[in-house]
């Protein structure tokens, strides 16, 4: 096993130090572990993780009432009030125990600074499987953006490879309307993907979702209309037969052939020629000589 995939199946308990689930944790048998009231934490705004379905809060709710928290929260001391603790990993779990009407939950005090706080945040969630691609894309985009990380620097601490980390945040480059179906879940990341570059990601994507396609359908799907073999712009209203006619007169009188775009009050006359003689051919015939 290489140093990542050694790191990867570590996770959190190589950075944090080993931590098995615990079993009677309330006990505080555990050196390291203390009992804080649920009222004295407080969430981590740098969280990447804000959306919790809240079925599962209550699955993990009803957890908690029958066998408490398993696993403490990793947690650090708030700089202005040392009453107060702010959620490094483990939101969820205080969010599941406050709905269980517990008092008290196990924790970890951990001084570590904002950079360390967001790296634990984002690989706790990610080993959890917590967050979804959106979430993850943010939570790696910040990493580089605030404490300006490279992409190699960010696969090697999160323990996940170097495309792994490109290919996620090149999801936030699609539009907003796409990238909260992924966060639904109602479009996967692997779906997502074939989308970035494509003229109508959205259209695309309602399509995806809508037939049901396979990442390598969709990926067939976005080629084709990169290459303009399907129409992904909206389609414009059928001629009606009187303009048909009228394209033809004027094609045949002239010899070339005519388009006609009506627009209603407005609309756009096309003569197409071929060589610059045929063009010189309808200057002529238009300015009578």
């Amino acid at each position: 096993m290489n140093d990542k995939s050694a790191r990867l199946g570590r996770g959190l308990a190589a950075l944090i130090g080993d931590i098995s689930p615990i079993e009677g944790v309330e006990s505080g048998q555990y050196e390291g572990i203390k009992q804080i009231g649920v009222e004295q934490l407080i969430a981590n705004r740098a969280n990447p993780r804000v959306d919790f379905d809240d079925s599962q809060l209550e699955d993990l709710a009803a957890s908690i009432k029958e066998k408490g928290v398993m696993q403490p929260l990793l947690v650090r001391q708030n700089k202005d009030n040392k009453d107060v603790y702010e959620i490094i990993a483990g939101e969820r779990r205080w969010r599941a125990a406050q709905r269980a009407g517990l008092s008290q939950v196990p924790v970890i005090v951990k001084q570590v600074d904002d950079k360390e706080a967001l790296e634990l945040a984002i690989i706790e969630n990610i080993q959890r499987e917590n967050l979804n691609s959106i979430e993850e894309s943010k939570g790696y985009a910040q990493l580089i953006e605030q404490f300006n990380y490279t992409q190699a620097d960010l696969a090697q601490v999160i323990g996940k490879s170097r495309s792994h980390i490109a290919n996620s945040l090149r999801l936030l480059k699609l539009p907003a309307e796409v990238r909260n179906m992924i966060a639904s879940g109602e479009l996967t990341a692997g779906h997502a993907r074939t989308l970035i570059g494509a003229d109508n990601p959205l259209k695309l994507a309602k399509k995806i979702v809508a037939k049901g396609l396979s990442v390598r359908q969709a990926e067939k799907l976005s080629q084709q209309a990169n290459k303009g073999e399907i129409n992904t712009q909206p389609q414009s209203k059928q001629k009606d037969a009187d303009t048909i006619a009228l394209e033809k007169r004027l094609s045949d009188a002239l010899g070339f052939a005519v388009k006609i775009d009506d627009k209603g009050s407005h609309g756009k006359l096309t003569i197409n020629y071929k060589s610059l003689e045929q063009l010189d051919n309808i200057i002529a015939r238009l300015l009578g000589q």
